[in-house]
């Protein structure tokens, strides 16, 4: 009489718990291992390009050689600005660090550039041109210090003045908001001048209260149009 073969039993799974809690263990370990302020610009810039060409392709879901060439073609700008702007964004958000935290300064980028804006009310009394030099003196020489640092030598950059809505004083030294947001983005130029950075690479512009970045109607909204924008140009803007 032959021998039944016995089954063999399924194998366990109970090894799949513990390799699960291992990966998880690892993924928390690597995201506390990660600082943002040292993210590769170029990187990002690559996939902010391809995050926005994704927003805005319609009809681009297809996984076809054509789409995707349409992807790397319309990315290529952005790509090349990351290169060209990456070394000084991230020395500009080391050096601003402290500016940034007490909200002095911003750091960020549009199609103009790499963008530095000095909010107004920390560099300049309302209506006045004069800098506040005691207030302000720490952030001025980061200033001095970033724009004579080899990452941005050779590059050009123009300093914008920005004003809100509230009309100069009529017996003040102004004729207009054109004036003062002028005379405060000269100004600028002139202390960093002072310091040693060379004025042969800049420019200056006014635009009074046409470019706010936010809503006039609110004194905050006025706070923070009242600026003055520091841009490292991209090279379609020189």
């Amino acid at each position: 009489m032959a021998r039944s073969k016995k089954e063999p039993g399924k194998p366990s799974t109970a090894w799949q718990g513990t390799y699960g809690d291992m990966i998880t263990l690892m993924l928390c370990f690597f995201v506390m291992l990660y600082d943002p302020s040292d993210s590769d610009a170029v990187a990002m810039s690559v996939l902010q390009a391809a995050v926005n060409n994704n927003r805005n392709g319609g009809e681009s879901l297809g996984t076809g050689k054509l789409a995707n060439l349409g992807n790397i073609v319309s990315s290529l700008p952005a790509t090349e600005r990351g290169i060209l702007l990456g070394p000084a964004k991230k020395k500009a958000v080391t050096i601003f660090e402290p500016d940034t935290k007490n909200n002095r300064i911003t750091v960020t980028s549009d199609e103009r550039g790499l963008v530095i804006s000095l909010l107004s009310d920390t560099f300049f009394e309302r209506g006045s041109a004069e800098l506040n030099v005691q207030e302000c003196r720490d952030t001025l020489l980061r200033l001095s210090r970033f724009f004579n640092d080899p990452d941005v030598s050779g590059k050009r950059f123009r300093i914008e003045g920005h004003t809100d809505n509230t009309p100069v004083d009529p017996e003040g030294k102004f004729p207009s908001n054109w004036e003062l947001s002028a005379t405060r983005a000269a100004n600028v130029l002139h202390y960093l001048t002072a310091l040693g950075v060379d004025d042969r690479s800049f420019s200056i512009a006014g635009y009074a209260d046409t470019r706010p970045q936010f809503d006039n109607s609110t004194p905050e909204g006025q706070a923070y149009n009242r600026r003055v924008d520091i841009i490292i140009l991209d090279e379609g803007h020189f």
